[in-house]
């Protein structure tokens, strides 16, 4: 009896210690029972079932639970350890996968976008069916051109345009930053960063012709400069577009300053009296605007740290606005000389230049808020509606008469980047790129999103397209279609199909 008694205790007390565990393995989550797992090893039977293509799990990424410290790649069905980034050579991070997941993403979209058909912005929108419905009385004349320009949208496709230069031995190779077309998409300026620092500039002179055909030259002239153009606008000094207004960032000894340079500078005759040509000592300039209303004739504004200021271009003579946040964002309505301005804090408010009074916030005639920072604002024609970008990808259309939104545009994507917005009420499109290198075009009226272009090069802080819209891109013999500055690269998409490059090799499209 002693015996047995002693040969059974041991049972019984291993007994007693795995119900204890058991115990506590069931008042566990699921999730840490299964990290253990993976931590010691996966047993045979958890590799069957992550491999095993029949489970639930396997046929759906997004029914497979997320494991702190592990990534479930669905190619091969199973899960990975996510490595340290600091002491493996090609470790496997949260970050590298994800840039992977996107540039994979990227180039589905680039082959999908080079399609000759492609998939209609609204179901069941055809040519046929909109011109029937048109014969039949059943689309408005608004809505029916309204309708044809999202068609045209959806089948643009990409081709690339070789700038000519009269020093065709040295190509472009750097960066594009900014390219801003004047109110005549004849001329567009550009910025480019250079690779020891600082920037250049110049202009690009757009040429369309009736073979359906665009041609591109860039003046001799460039100008290199150490400082970088933090905002560029057309000015109308002398005539129509005769000047530009950039914004300089100081850097070291050399304070910032706004240029006002003539566009006759960057030409191939270099006249010998190119125009007035100015520069005005405003440090830390974030954005700029210049005024074509009558009553503010010459006077261009910048937006700086806590301040506006209005310069008379001629005079010199300047009123400061003091404010409580740094001004991103700038814009004269044309019929009444009234600046808007979008703020770091979210704020936009209006500045009537007409009204003399100063004291306190009274000289705001309109004023409301986005939860970010703004980063563009574009007046519509007829003046009682703004569109409004900000840092959280957030893109509004205002009713100022209300300051009320009523509309939004969603898809947008921005974290901290400064990136501007643009609208072409003709067509009834908003164009916007975001900071995941995605072009996205709406519909101004009803907010759908009719188009995503991916870049042509993978995403980067360095690959952020800028991009021009027009319906007369070089002219009035110019082409409608869509203009992209990406990297050292500049590309086409043009209305028609049957656009032909002049000279492009098909491999380089």
């Amino acid at each position: 009896m002693k015996t047995g008694s002693c040969g059974q205790w041991p049972g019984h007390r291993r007994s007693h210690r795995e119900q204890r565990e058991q115990r506590e393995r069931r008042g566990r989550p699921a999730v840490e029972q299964r990290r253990d797992t993976l931590a010691a090893g996966p047993s045979p039977r958890l590799e069957t079932q992550i491999m095993d293509p029949s489970s639930s799990s396997s046929r759906n990424q997004t029914d497979v639970p997320e494991l702190p410290g592990f990534y479930f790649d669905p190619e091969k069905n199973r899960y990975f350890r996510l490595l340290p980034g600091h002491n493996n050579c090609n470790p496997l991070t949260k970050e590298g996968l994800q840039s992977k997941e996107r540039e994979g993403r990227r180039i589905r979209l680039l082959e999908e976008d080079e399609r000759p058909w492609k998939k209609s912005p609204r179901a069941g929108l055809n040519c046929a069916l909109l011109l029937q419905k048109r014969h039949q009385g059943l689309v408005p004349g608004n809505s029916y051109c309204r309708l044809v320009h999202e068609l045209k949208v959806s089948g643009m496709r990409r081709h690339k345009l070789e700038v000519q230069s009269s020093d065709s031995s040295s190509p472009n190779t750097d960066n594009f930053r900014l390219i801003v077309a004047d109110s005549a998409c004849e001329r567009v300026f550009t910025v480019n960063d250079v690779e020891h620092g600082g920037c250049k500039y110049g202009i690009m002179n757009f040429r369309g012709c009736s073979k359906g055909s665009l041609s591109v030259e860039m003046c001799d002239n460039l100008y290199f400069t150490n400082r970088k153009v933090n905002s560029i606008c057309w000015a109308s000094v002398t005539h129509s577009d005769s000047h530009v207004l950039l914004c300089l960032v100081g850097i070291a000894q050399t304070p910032g300053c706004v240029s006002l340079l003539p566009a006759s500078l960057f030409s191939n005759s270099n006249p010998d009296q190119p125009g007035m040509l100015c520069s005005f000592k405003i440090s830390t300039a974030w954005s700029c605007a210049w005024c074509l209303n009558p009553q503010a004739d010459k006077n261009f504004s910048t937006g700086l740290s806590r301040r506006v200021i209005i310069t008379d271009a001629v005079t010199g003579r300047r009123q400061t606005y003091r404010i409580g946040s740094d001004v991103l964002a700038q814009q004269f309505a044309l019929r009444a000389p009234v600046l808007y301005n979008g703020c770091r804090s979210g704020e936009i408010f209006s500045i009537d230049l007409r009204q003399r009074a100063r004291r306190g916030n009274g000289w705001k005639a309109c004023r409301f808020y986005q939860e970010s920072a703004i980063t563009s604002v574009r007046i519509l024609q007829d003046e009682n509606y703004l569109l409004a970008a900000d840092m959280l990808g957030t893109i509004k259309l205002w009713d100022l008469r209300v300051t009320r939104a009523v509309q939004q545009y969603e898809g947008h994507h921005n974290e901290h980047a400064y990136l501007p917005l643009h609208v072409s009420e003709p067509e009834g499109l908003v164009l916007a790129v975001g900071q995941d290198c995605y072009t996205r075009l709406w519909s101004l009226g009803d907010g759908s999103l009719l188009r995503t272009i991916p870049s042509p090069h993978p995403a980067g802080k360095d690959s952020i397209p800028s991009v021009v819209f027009s319906s007369q891109l070089g002219g009035r013999r110019g082409l409608p279609g869509l203009l992209m500055a990406v990297r050292h690269d500049l590309y086409y998409f043009p209305y028609n199909s049957d656009y032909r490059d002049r000279g492009v090799p098909e491999g380089d499209q």
